[in-house]
C-alpha cells in the first residue's frame, strides 16, 4: 500500500510540475508557437521565435523597440528618409525594405503579393486597419494589429508590451514604458500645483497638409501633460481644426507657439492682415516661440516629448530652471531612436527657440 501511494504522489508531482512549465511542452520539446493578444482583443498565434517582420504603419514602435534589424518590409512611407519622421531619419536603409503596403492619410492598404513573396515571420499593422483577418486568411502569414500611441494617452504602453511579447524583447519593452512613465511623472510632478499660469495658444500645425496661424488644437498634447492653460481648449473641441483668427484675438494668449516649419504660411497671413498680428500682446512683446511639428505619418512621440520639456521652459521658467531643453531633447531622441539629432533640427531652422512673424 505504501508503495502505491508513494507512486501516486510521484505522478501527481511531475504533473504539477509539467503543467507549471511554459518553456517546454509536454514532451520536453520547445513550443513552436504562441498566443498573443493584440490592440483589437483578437488572439493571435504566431512562431515563438521571430526571425523577419513585414510592418504596415508600425515602423515608429519597432524603431523604439530596437527591432530594425528584423523588418525585411514595410508601407511607401516608411523608406522615405525626413527628419520631420525621425524614424526614417535615423535608419536610411529603410529605403532598401522591400514596399508591402500604401500608408499615409488615406490609410493602409496591403501589397498582398508583395507580402507573400517575402514570407515574414508576423506581420505588424496598425489598429485603424479594419481588414486583419481578412489579410490572414489571404498572405497565410499572421498579422498583429497594433495601436499607434499619442503623447501619454494611455495606448503606448499596451502597444509596446505587445510588440515585446511577439518578438520575445520583453525587457526592452519595459525599459521603454518605464523611461515615458518617469517623464509622464517628472512633467505633471512640476506643474500640478501652480496656480497661476499663463494662457497659451498653439498653430501653424500640420493635420491634413499644413496650416498657417489658425491650425491649431485642444487637448494638445504637450500642453496637457504639462497642465497648461491651452485658450483653444475653451472650444470644447478635441484634436486639431482651424480657428477663427477674431478667436485668437479675443483670447489674446500672454504665450504663442508655432510650429517653425510653416512660417512660410504664417508670414503670408501677416501680409494679408498684419493688423491681427500686431494686436497681439505675445507678438508685440516678444513672447512667441516654437513648438517642432510631431505629426507626421502618425504621432513621433519623441518629439512631442521634446516639445513639452520645451515649453515648460517657457510657460514655468522656474519649475524648469534644471532643464536644457536642447540636451533634453537629445536625451529623448538617444534613448527612443539610439540618436541624437537635435543639432539637425537647428541646422533645418526648425529648433527651439523665439521667432519673429513677419519676417
Amino acid at each position: 500500500m505504501k508503495k502505491i501511494t508513494i507512486l501516486m504522489l510521484s505522478l501527481v508531482m511531475i504533473v504539477t510540475f509539467t503543467a507549471c512549465g511554459t518553456a517546454t511542452t509536454s514532451t520536453g520539446e520547445t513550443p513552436e508557437t504562441k498566443v498573443v493578444t493584440d490592440s483589437l482583443g483578437r488572439e493571435v498565434e504566431v512562431p515563438a521565435k521571430i526571425e523577419s517582420i513585414g510592418s504596415l504603419g508600425v515602423m515608429r514602435l519597432l524603431t523604439y523597440m530596437e527591432a530594425s534589424d528584423l523588418v525585411k518590409g514595410a508601407t511607401d512611407m516608411d523608406n522615405v528618409s525626413e527628419l520631420t519622421r525621425p524614424y526614417t531619419y535615423v535608419h536610411p536603409e529603410y529605403k532598401d525594405l522591400a514596399v508591402i503596403g500604401q500608408g499615409g492619410a488615406g490609410g493602409i492598404v496591403p501589397f498582398d503579393e508583395e507580402i507573400i513573396k517575402l514570407e515574414p515571420d508576423v506581420i505588424f499593422v496598425v489598429s485603424d486597419y479594419d481588414g486583419c483577418d481578412e489579410l490572414s486568411s489571404k498572405i497565410g502569414i499572421p498579422v498583429v494589429a497594433i495601436a499607434n500611441p499619442g503623447l501619454f494617452d494611455s495606448i503606448m504602453n499596451d502597444s509596446i508590451e505587445i510588440i515585446g511579447e511577439v518578438l520575445g524583447k520583453e525587457d526592452r519593452a519595459t525599459e521603454i514604458n518605464t523611461f515615458m512613465d518617469e517623464a509622464q511623472k517628472d512633467l505633471k510632478d512640476r506643474t500640478k500645483d501652480i496656480e497661476s499660469k499663463p494662457t497659451v495658444y498653439n498653430g501653424g500645425l500640420n493635420f491634413r497638409g499644413k496650416h498657417g496661424f489658425d491650425g491649431t488644437s485642444a487637448e494638445y498634447g504637450p500642453f496637457m501633460s504639462i497642465n497648461a492653460n491651452n485658450v483653444v481648449d475653451q472650444t470644447g473641441q478635441s484634436g486639431a481644426f482651424t480657428v477663427d483668427l477674431e478667436q485668437v484675438l479675443e483670447w489674446n494668449p500672454d504665450i504663442i507657439f508655432l510650429n517653425p516649419e510653416n512660417m512660410d504660411l504664417v508670414n503670408e497671413q501677416y501680409k494679408k492682415n498684419p493688423g491681427f498680428f500686431n494686436s497681439l500682446d505675445a507678438v508685440k512683446e516678444g513672447r512667441v516661440y516654437t513648438q517642432l511639428a510631431y505629426n507626421n505619418n502618425y504621432t513621433n512621440v519623441e518629439i512631442a516629448l521634446a516639445d513639452a520639456y520645451y515649453a515648460g521652459t517657457v510657460i514655468y521658467p522656474e519649475q524648469f530652471k534644471d532643464i536644457d531643453a536642447e540636451k533634453k531633447a537629445d536625451e529623448i531622441f538617444k534613448f527612443l531612436l539610439g540618436k541624437e539629432i537635435y543639432s539637425d533640427f537647428v541646422s533645418a531652422g526648425q529648433g527651439f527657440g523665439q521667432l519673429t512673424i513677419g519676417n
